[in-house]
């Protein structure tokens, strides 16, 4: 389930060099705050993997929703109210 939602949202990086001393820059516009760098395109591709999957779970830990991306969608897990005995 949360490899699928990554995987759709990584088929919608957006990669770019820049004038950096780590060139290749990505990110990840569906997904707010998601970008990273690195030396080379593999190199930046894995770094914005590794921001995106940190950036799913503190939002899932946070309860805050994340944006459907390609018919894949993640929910946080709904509180269940304790029972008062």
């Amino acid at each position: 389930m949360i490899e699928e939602y990554v995987h759709a949202a990584m088929e919608g990086a957006k990669y770019e060099i820049i004038n950096d001393k780590l060139p290749y820059y990505g990110e990840i516009p569906i997904c707010r705050g998601v970008w990273a760098t690195g030396k080379n395109l593999e190199e930046c591709r894995e770094n914005l993997k590794e921001v995106l999957e940190g950036w799913i779970l503190v939002r899932l830990k946070k309860g805050l929703l994340l944006p459907r991306i390609k018919g894949q969608t993640l929910k946080p897990a709904q509180k269940i109210p304790l029972a008062h005995a």
